[in-house]
C-alpha cells in the first residue's frame, strides 16, 4: 500500500480535531494503518490547529516541507499559509469563507482577496477543490458542521484510501447524536459538491 501524508489547517473551534479523529478511526475500519500528530497552538484564542495524518506504511506523523498529498484548510489563509508542505502534484481542498483574523477584526490588517489566494494555491498545486464549506455546513442545519463538509470533499477526491461508507461509520461512533443527522447531511454536501468542481 502506497503512503498517503495529509495536512488538516483551522482555526480554533472549527473542528479540526474532530474531523481528524473520524479519519482515523475510519482508517482503521477500513484496515489502513494510519499515523496522527496535532499542533493546537493558540486554538481556544482563535489560533492555528493543525493535524499531521500518515497512511499506510510510516515511523512517524512527521509531514515536512513538500511532502503532503493531500491539504484541507477550513479556513481559506490557513490554506494558503500552509501551502508550503504541498508539491506540484498535492490535492488542496479548501473552504472559501473566511475568518478574519484578531488584527483584521480590529482594522489593523487586511484579508487578502479570496480570488488571489485561490489563484496562488492553483499554482502550486495538482488540483485544486474550494467551496463555500460554511454556506453548505449551515445548509446541512448545523453551521459547525463545515469540519463534515470538507470531509465529503476530500473523500471524494480519491486522495485517501478509504470509502464515504468508512467515514460515515467512523461519525456514528464518534459524533453526538444530536448533531449525527446534519453531520451526514454535511458529509453529503460536501461530497457532491466537490464532485462537481
Amino acid at each position: 500500500m502506497d503512503t498517503t501524508r495529509l495536512i488538516i489547517v483551522a482555526v480554533g473551534g472549527q473542528g479540526n480535531l474532530l474531523a481528524s479523529s473520524v479519519l482515523g478511526q475510519a482508517a482503521l475500519l477500513a484496515g489502513i494503518p494510519v499515523h496522527m500528530s496535532e499542533i493546537h497552538g493558540m486554538a481556544q484564542r482563535g489560533g492555528v490547529v493543525e493535524s499531521a495524518m500518515v497512511f499506510g506504511k510510516a515511523r512517524s506523523p512527521i509531514i515536512s516541507d513538500g511532502e503532503a498529498d493531500v491539504l484541507v484548510g477550513f479556513e481559506p489563509l490557513e490554506t494558503l499559509r500552509s501551502l508550503k508542505r504541498c508539491s506540484a502534484r498535492s490535492v488542496a481542498v479548501t473552504n472559501l469563507a473566511p475568518l478574519a483574523p484578531f488584527t483584521v477584526a480590529i482594522g489593523q490588517g487586511t484579508y487578502p482577496d479570496v480570488e488571489a489566494l485561490q489563484a496562488l494555491i492553483r499554482q502550486k498545486t495538482r488540483r485544486l477543490i474550494a467551496m463555500d464549506a460554511a454556506a453548505l455546513a449551515a445548509e446541512a442545519g448545523n453551521p459547525r458542521a463545515l469540519n463534515m463538509v470538507l470531509l465529503g470533499a476530500l473523500i471524494q477526491t480519491g486522495v485517501l484510501p478509504m470509502t464515504a461508507e468508512h467515514v460515515q461509520s467512523a461519525m456514528r461512533t464518534h459524533t453526538k447524536k444530536a448533531f449525527l443527522e446534519s453531520n451526514l447531511k454535511a458529509f453529503d454536501l460536501g461530497f457532491a459538491a466537490a464532485g462537481k468542481l
